[in-house]
């Protein structure tokens, strides 16, 4: 059952009438930077964030660039803001491909010589592997498909696989299971 709210009675004009708000100062800029400073680590303690994502979220908050530049730095120095350590998080994610981890890295702002290095440190030999692990756990959901063998490939190809690790593995995983393999394109990557 619900039960209105009592409204408390209305004052006349004059009667205890609430002050009016009293006007906001600006910041100082002293308060400004700790205020910037203090939304910098709570954006990065939720999240590892690259140097482009971050002034872009200081930038939003904030109109003075220098301001934004001087909270990048000490965040940097301090440590807590590092492009090649989000590039090493993401290069060692599980389950996504060299291209995914490239298109990850342009989009969040990496410069593009710390993408080559860090995809240079991923070893062929165990995305392969991952290629054929995913493909035979997933297989099952795939063989009840129309196409299994071009519902695995666009599956893994989503997850930035190139066609020359999956081709061949779906090839084994229909082989494992009785299917006759067919011809499929060679890829050229």
């Amino acid at each position: 059952m619900h039960r209105p709210r009592r409204r408390p009675p209305r004052k006349e004009d004059g009667e205890d009438a609430p002050a009016p708000p009293r006007p906001r100062t600006p910041p100082t800029p002293e308060e400004a930077r700790e205020t910037l400073f203090a939304y910098a680590f709570r954006a990065l303690g939720a999240r590892a964030l690259t140097e482009t994502e971050l002034r872009a979220k200081l930038q939003r908050r904030s109109d003075d660039e220098a301001l934004v530049a001087e909270v990048l730095d000490r965040v940097r120095e301090l440590g807590y803001q590092d492009d090649a350590q989000v590039a090493r998080a993401e290069n060692a994610r599980r389950g996504v491909g060299t291209h995914r981890v490239r298109q990850t890295l342009k989009r969040r702002g990496v410069e593009e010589t710390l993408i080559t290095d860090t995809l240079a440190d991923r070893d062929p030999d165990q995305e392969a592997e991952d290629v054929k692990e995913i493909l035979a756990r997933r297989w099952p959901s795939f063989a009840r498909k129309r196409d299994p063998a071009a519902s695995a490939y666009a599956f893994l190809a989503r997850r930035g696989y190139s066609g020359a690790l999956i081709w061949p593995a779906i090839r084994e995983q229909q082989a494992q299971v009785g299917l006759e393999p067919t011809e499929w394109p060679v890829d050229e990557e």
